[in-house]
Order: C-alpha cells, then structure tokens, then sequence
C-alpha cells in the first residue's frame, strides 16, 4: 500500500490550466497517480497507509526560489522555517556572482569577509569543502528543502585573477575556463555573475563571453546581477542581451528591477527590450521580488575604485581621510557605480542588519536619521558603519516603484525569486515572505495575476529554466516536492517593522514526498539535497 494519499485537494498544477478537484497519491517521494474528482465519480477511492484531507486547500508544486541567498543558512539552521514555511522545496544558491566554490584557502577568507553581510562570517560552519562538487556533496548530507547551484563568477575571477581591476591574461582566462567547466561537470545548473560587486565588476564582456560558452556547452543558464540598476538600467540589460547572444547561452536576469527616480514608469521600456530579442530567438528568462525596496550591503554602495584589492584594502581606504573624501565626492556628488549612477539619496539607506551587537541603535533606521540624530553628516556615518563593523552592515533601499514591480511580475518569462538575505536584525521581509505575498496580496487581493498563472511562475517556469525534467507539475511520475495552502487566508506574517515572522495559511510542504511542515509547524525532516544539472 502507498505511503500518503491527499484527498480532495484542488489541484493548481503548475502548468497554468484551471484547477481541478482530485485525489493525489504519493509514494517513494514521488507522485504514483492523480485520480481527478473521485468523490463526485462515485468510482473507488485510493487507499494509502495515510490519508490527509485537503478540503478546501490548493494542491501545488512546491516553489522554487529563483534568488536565494542561503549558502550557509542552509548548512547552520537545520530549520530553516524562513524558506520551508513558504512552501519553498528549491532554492538556486551562488547568486550575484560571490559564494564559497570553487575556492582555495586564500579566496575563501577573502570571500567570507566580502559577503559577511549577506552570510553572516560563518564561524559556526566548518568549510570542509573546496570545489563545486565538495559543496553539493555537503549539502547531500542533509538539508531543509532542495538547492541548485550557480557558479559564481567573482569567486572565481578572485580564484585566478585576484581582486584588481585589470583585464585577465590568456593563461588566467583558461584557468576561468577550466574553474566554469569542473564546476558545470560537478552538477552546477549555470554561472551567476555580480557585475556591481568586487572583483566580478571588473570583467570586460569578452571574458564574461568567453565563460558563457562554456556555460552553455554543458546546458546551463547565466544569470547575472548586470551594472546597473539605476541610471544605466536599460543599457545594461541591452548589454547582457547581446552578450548572452554572442555566447549563445540561456540568459536569466536577476531580481529584474527598474529602481530609483529616474526609472519610475519605465518597465515597459524594459518588457519590449525582451520582447524583441524573444521573439529574434533569445532565451530568456527573469525573476522579482514583489516588495519595491531592495537590499544589499552598505559597503556595495561604493564605487568599484574603491573596493579594488578586497576587503583589507577598502578598509585601508576608508580608514584615510583623504580617501574617503573621495569616497564621498563620488557617491553623493556624481553618483558611483556601487549605487548604479546615482547620487546617494541617504534617507532611502535604511540600516537592516550589523555584525556587531554594539552598533544596534543603527539599525531599523535611515542613515540620515542617525545622522540628524547624532549631529553628523550622513557619510560620516556610513563610514564609521563599515569601519567599525569591518564592512558587515546590510541595507534595505528604499528605491522602487509599485507599477514597475506590477508590469514586471506579468511577463510570460517572469519566475520569483526573494532575494532574501536572512543576515541581520532586521532584513527586508521578503527573505520570510515573498511567495505568500505573491498568493495573498498580488493574486487574492489585486489580482494582478490569476492564481492559476501565478502558481506558474513559481513552480513550472522556473523548474524549465533549470532543465528540471521531474518537479515543478503536479504529474504522476514527478517528484513529490508539494506545498498545499489555503487560498483564502494565505499571506505573509513578514513586515518591515517585523520581519522574522513566519507566513500564515500554508498548513503543509512537502520535500519528497515527506513533510518538511506538517499542520503549520516545522517537523525535524531534512529532506533536501542538492539539485545537479541535468546532462543534455
């Protein structure tokens, strides 16, 4: 007899087709048969050693979190309600071009200390692994949901360049090459890239070219933080276009944003962009949030000048006075390209997280609020921020625009993705909340997007761009990775004033074909493992 039958769910299967009332049996984590309207047929029911009654609860794939920031949280907190409260079952890991493979003992302390703010410094986690595959493998021992992993560029750019702003020789370029495909043979799904961070800013677009046909030789995607987010917006997506192209490689762009002052109104500019190279052939797809602020660390603001070399020495420069005049002239007054070209508007630099505990009273506040409050200028506190917390303090940005949110989140090509920094006293709410948000506040409340193909963009559409042949439908035959909400009451509990609290209306998930969440509550199962590329 089979393991679990859900009895009289309504089925949103993934595919964007109407729902349907049936009986869903599963077993040996996978999905052994769907029997559509049994109660109403009158015809004999599936049996299974357990039974739960979904009456009144949609039955969906479980989501998959297209931007996930959970390299380490995934390995320290064996709960990991944050994501599997939300019906997560898969999170695409290696974003933004910076994470901990493939690296040696240098770049992995260099990379620790760069991304401290969205990790935190892992002290509690012990780096036993290297390369890709030694990654992957110590996920395998056991972890809350699924996760995929991208091959972060400035990790390996750090690998075999270093941290200086300086073109690539032929010899470090080939040592790219054969980092990208040891990577991509070890099961990474494609090459993340952060092209505002430090050292993956610093590649031309030939080198980044060069990377992505390999990508694409082993059947992956490229996914990139492009340059600019703000004043060059359009020109930066219009690049990664055309590089994908050259390359021939699928193209995915991450949290799609049209952000700050000068984009307000502007995302059709960007949907007709994509349009034309869709309907010329390209492969693309993108993911969002749907909040409008965004978040980082404070220390990305910078321009990229003064983050060459790394951590020690930004500090060094930020630590001299004349320097950090210059900083400043940069960032207020021209606008660096650490803050994608734009001036710094410091009352839209919220402070949502620092290492140190004695640096709290900053957080939850604008940095010009800490400044008027203790009579200072702004930059005179965002410095002594990242000097005295060692650059670890994170940010939300208070920059984006409701309807370009809205007009993003409907393309055919959009998946979701939370970008959620989990680091910090107060990250944004989207790391708790963002697919609940989608269900209750855009579907049930808007209606910016019918249930059906909302559901869509968080499961089917993101699991073909993973070239994921068994999840992200409702199909016999399919992994059994299931999450079964209440499409009345689904919401998110994460606030910006509160944002650690968990989702309501999301009784059950389930991790192949076992419960991750059982009844609203967290069970002890880790039924995750990584996720590895599918060979063509």
């Amino acid at each position: 007899m089979e393991e679990l039958v859900i009895r009289d769910a309504d089925v949103v299967d993934g595919s964007g087709a109407d729902a349907y009332r049936a009986d869903v049996v599963v077993d040996g984590g996978r999905i052994v048969s769907i029997v559509k309207e049994a109660a109403a047929a009158g015809c004999q029911r599936p049996k299974a050693r357990r039974e739960l009654d979904a009456e009144g609860l949609v039955l969906a794939p479980g989501f998959i979190d297209m931007h996930a920031h959970s390299d380490l949280a995934l390995l320290r907190d064996p709960d990991h309600s944050a994501k599997a409260a939300q019906g997560v079952t898969l999170e695409v890991i290696g974003q933004d071009g910076l994470s901990y493979a493939p690296v040696d003992d240098r770049t992995l302390g260099e990379v620790r200390r760069a991304i401290a703010g969205w990790n935190g410094p892992g002290d509690d986690v012990d780096f036993d692994w290297r390369s890709v595959g030694e990654y992957l493998d110590r996920l395998d021992r056991g972890i809350a949901v699924n996760a995929a992993y991208l091959i972060p560029q400035g990790t390996v750019r750090a690998l075999a360049v270093g941290w200086d702003d300086r073109e690539a020789t032929e010899a470090e370029l080939e040592h790219m090459r054969r980092l990208v495909a040891e990577g991509m043979e070890q099961g990474a799904v494609g090459m993340s890239s952060g092209l505002t961070y430090t050292p993956g800013m610093y590649a031309k677009d030939a080198e980044l070219t060069e990377l992505c046909r390999v990508v694409a030789s082993y059947g992956g995607y490229y996914c990139p933080h492009h340059r600019s987010y703000g004043a060059g917006a359009l020109q930066a997506y219009e690049e990664m276009v055309e590089l994908t192209r050259e390359a021939d490689c699928p193209l995915h762009l991450a949290h799609a944003t049209m952000n700050f002052g000068v984009n307000k109104g502007r995302a059709p500019e960007l949907l007709t962009l994509l349009d034309g190279a869709l309907a010329a052939g390209a492969d693309i797809t993108l993911d969002t949030y749907p909040y409008t602020p965004g978040c980082t660390t404070l220390v990305a603001l910078l321009p990229s000048w003064a983050s060459e070399g790394g951590p020690d020495q930004i500090m060094k420069r930020l630590a001299d006075d004349d320097t950090a005049e210059r900083i400043r002239h940069h960032m207020e007054e021209i606008g660096s390209d650490g803050s994608h070209g734009v001036p710094m508007e410091w009352e839209t630099i919220e402070i949502s997280g620092t290492g140190d505990p004695a640096l709290a009273e900053y957080v939850g506040r604008t940095v010009l609020e800490s400044a008027r409050l203790r009579g200072e200028a702004p930059w005179t506190v965002a410095r002594h921020l990242l000097l005295a917390d060692r650059l670890a303090p994170t940010i939300l940005q208070h920059v984006g625009h409701e309807e370009n949110v809205r007009a993003i989140m409907r393309h055919r090509v959009h998946t979701g993705g939370s970008d959620g920094i989990l680091q910090g006293a107060k990250p944004h709410p989207r790391a708790y909340g963002t697919f609940p948000h989608y269900l209750g506040h855009y579907v049930r409340e808007l209606g910016v997007l019918p249930l059906e193909e909302c559901v869509a963009h968080l499961t089917s559409r993101p699991a073909a761009r993973l070239r994921l042949p068994d999840r992200g439908l409702v199909r016999e035959g399919y992994r059994a990775d299931l999450v079964l909400f209440d499409p009345a009451t689904v919401a998110a509990g994460s606030t910006y004033e509160n944002p650690r609290v968990l989702p309501t209306g999301i009784p059950h998930v389930l991790v192949d074909g076992r419960f991750v969440m059982e009844d609203g509550r967290r069970t002890d199962v880790l039924a995750g493992r990584s996720v590895r590329r599918v060979p063509r």
